[in-house]
């Protein structure tokens, strides 16, 4: 169905114009309430925000996860207000009330968006940029999806075509993320993204010529966007007509992104409080907020004043939902009828279920021989990738290194790009040299839904991503990361590229599960657990290993994230070794040691401990007895992760200090991890625990 403006002529009324001011009122009023937030971008921001969702945006109140919905981001998340009172006007739920509960415990409207909170809320956004990101995201996701489902289609036509809106502040361009996602965009050319740029001049030291001074929309025009610019009206308040005419001219354009700069005044029209920025993210206080009113036409002794005949008008957005919906309905209808095999994966996809059979395409490697665990992730996303279409990524220019390309003969890459594995709607993704942006168009992807992602780079370069990370983790959404060259037994590239503290900083992350994998079946078996666990919500950090480790028998207990590899021979274990990743040969070493000196030694392997706390209490206790005080953990890393587990007596063996250049074996050698020391550690937790 077509998304294509019909008209450029903006019907604007006297209650258009009450409305738009009635959420000035608002945002002025909920931050006066609670005593704090940021009303000024809110009231300079309200007839942009009231155009897209009362007048453009394709999208139905009463159904905030309607596949065929447009996206919108606000990617300047500080000015929340700007979203809520635009979901409270269109009848997603919000009322008066939660305004009036703004930044309180146990509200719908918290101090940032939060995904999962509030309805209508497409992503959590608060960290300057990370929706800009989201944004591109979705607008990546929504063109995969349609090659999915209906590749064929001619441009507009499809039930799977739709617009992502995104508003951003000053501070969404300055931080780097934005800049670097806004290039990808570019590249890959996505013409079903419009970004609005708040171009308000205020940050919160002040103008912000204190910081930038750029021309940031040729800097647009570099990136390969189509870019507009849209005048204030002469009152100094934006332009509802302009505003309408360059988002619908926005839209049109489907071979670019769209970047509109719009100059506003923040807090206008409060007479004293406008351009300044204590606007920013100050109450405007008492006086300021009732001679606002005055100028408003509001009666200043009233709070939370909204008139019958302003919220009947916006809460119309519920028929023109419900009509678009049906008008959707219909032509997806047609579609389904068209393609029956095509609308039988999209339900399969969409209601969270793999394809029948799928495991049987699980790689099973031959145990005692050498394979890098990066290796065993790659093979098992070629092998999925034949019977899950809904699954594709790829990495940071890095792909030769995780092995994270899935289909080597298919780049997604736009109509135009010289390549010839260029595809529109192609498996592998090139995110090129950026991490950052790579974690939160993940992000964005995620949310926008329907598809399976994955994004790979150096475990040490999960610094970039951090801050995407932690969000993905804060909104629960299903991302895979493919993190390799995971120890220092990546080698001579030295302490620069070797991770030491990354494995205990990023299992510090609430909701983020990491994987660390003894061995290639280790891999494969972790890779079909993430894929169970989609529905479940939460990310997953894969972390791989460069060079090659012994392969062990494959053990489905894997995926509790903890279990038993090798049991003590003659008797009860007197001795518990745990190892994650390439250190359980080590650990497995000693065990044949210690078994020689007749100290029967359970060997635990370890791949992720969030997975191992899930269990109940009486399978955590098989794998760990109480009983046994004399335990060993060993990583190559720092051992923050392991003193719960070895207790009082316990040891360690770990690498509390940066690594250096030199070979794999000589850094293990000369750093201490071998089965020598291993074994050590556990003579000395044995004499501990008798003690």
């Amino acid at each position: 169905m077509s998304t294509k403006p019909t008209t450029t002529d903006l019907e604007w009324t006297d209650l258009d114009r009450r409305a738009v001011d009635t959420a000035r009122v608002l945002a002025m009023d909920s931050v006066q309430k609670v005593g704090n937030g940021h009303p000024g971008t809110a009231m300079s921001l309200a007839p942009a925000a009231y155009v897209l969702f009362q007048k453009l945006m394709r999208h139905d109140p009463a159904d905030a996860q309607w596949t065929g919905r447009d996206r919108f981001v606000l990617s300047a998340g500080h000015s929340s207000l700007t979203l809520y009172i635009q979901l409270y006007l269109a009848g997603y739920g919000l009322e008066l009330s939660d305004l009036e509960s703004f930044r309180t415990w146990g509200s719908k409207t918290p101090g940032h968006p939060e995904y999962g909170h509030t309805v209508g809320v497409e992503t959590t956004t608060g960290p300057l940029g990370q929706g800009v990101a989201n944004a591109v995201g979705m607008a990546m996701a929504a063109r995969y999806e349609r090659g999915l489902y209906d590749p064929e289609a001619a441009a507009g036509t499809s039930p799977f075509d739709h617009t992502i809106w995104a508003i951003a502040g000053d501070g969404c361009l300055q931080e780097g993320v934005s800049a670097e996602a806004s290039s990808l965009a570019g590249h890959q050319r996505l013409g079903n993204l419009v970004l609005l740029w708040d171009d308000n001049h205020i940050s919160i030291e002040g103008d912000t010529e204190t910081a930038v001074s750029e021309d940031t929309l040729k800097r647009y025009e570099a990136y390969g966007w189509h870019v507009q610019r849209v005048e204030q009206l002469p009152s100094g308040d934006l332009d509802p007509d302009g505003l309408y005419k360059a988002l619908r001219a926005a839209q049109a354009e489907t071979e670019r992104p769209s970047f509109i700069a719009a100059r506003s005044i923040i807090a206008w029209p409060a007479p004293h409080a406008q351009n300044t920025e204590a606007a920013h993210g100050s109450a405007l206080g008492g006086d300021e907020v009732a001679a606002t009113k005055k100028i408003l036409g509001f009666d200043p002794e009233k709070s939370f004043d909204v008139s019958d005949e302003v919220i009947t008008h916006t809460r119309e957005a519920l028929d023109r939902g419900r009509e678009v919906r049906g008008e959707w309905d219909k032509a997806f209808a047609a579609w389904r009828t068209a393609n029956p095999e095509r609308a039988a994966t999209f339900d399969r996809v969409r209601a969270g279920e793999l394809p029948a059979g799928w495991e049987e395409k699980l790689p099973a490697f031959e145990t005692g021989k050498a394979v890098a665990t990066r290796a065993a992730s790659g093979k098992v996303l070629q092998a999925l990738g034949e019977v899950i279409p809904e699954l594709w990524g790829g990495s940071a220019d890095l792909a030769g290194s995780n092995n994270t390309t899935i289909d080597k003969t298919s780049s997604f890459l736009p109509v135009g790009n010289p390549l010839p594995e260029a595809d529109p709607y192609g498996r592998t993704v090139h995110y090129g040299i950026r991490e950052h942006a790579m974690g939160s168009t993940m992000n964005g992807i995620a949310l926008h839904g329907n598809t399976r992602i994955y994004g790979g780079t150096f475990l040490v370069f999960s610094d970039y991503m951090r801050p995407a990370v932690r969000l993905a983790a804060l909104m629960r959404v299903p991302v895979t990361y493919v993190w390799t060259h995971d120890s220092i037994g990546l080698g001579e590239d030295g302490p620069t590229h070797q991770p030491v503290e990354h494995l205990a900083a990023l299992r510090a992350i609430p909701g983020l599960n990491i994987v660390r994998p003894a061995d290639a079946n280790e891999t494969a078996i972790a890779w079909a657990e993430i894929l169970r666990r989609h529905d479940k919500g939460a990310p997953h950090g894969l972390a791989l290993t460069r060079q090659g480790v012994p392969t062990y028998e494959a053990n489905e207990a894997a995926a509790k994230g903890g279990y038993v590899l090798f049991e003590a021979d003659g008797g009860a274990p007197q001795a518990v070794l745990i190892g994650t990743g390439s250190e359980v040969q080590l650990a497995v070493e000693a065990r044949e040691r210690l078994q020689a000196a007749g100290v029967p030694t359970r060997v635990v392997s370890m791949p992720s401990v969030e997975w191992f706390e899930e269990q109940d209490q009486a399978y955590k206790d098989s794998v760990l007895p109480p009983s046994v005080k004399a335990r060993v953990a060993v990583e190559a890393g720092i051992g923050l992760t392991w003193h719960r587990y070895v207790g009082d007596a316990g040891r360690i063996v770990s690498l509390e200090h940066f690594g250096a250049s030199a070979d794999a074996k000589v850094l293990f050698r000369e750093f201490g991890f071998t089965a020598e020391a291993v074994t050590a550690a556990a003579q000395e937790s044995l004499e501990a625990a008798a003690r």
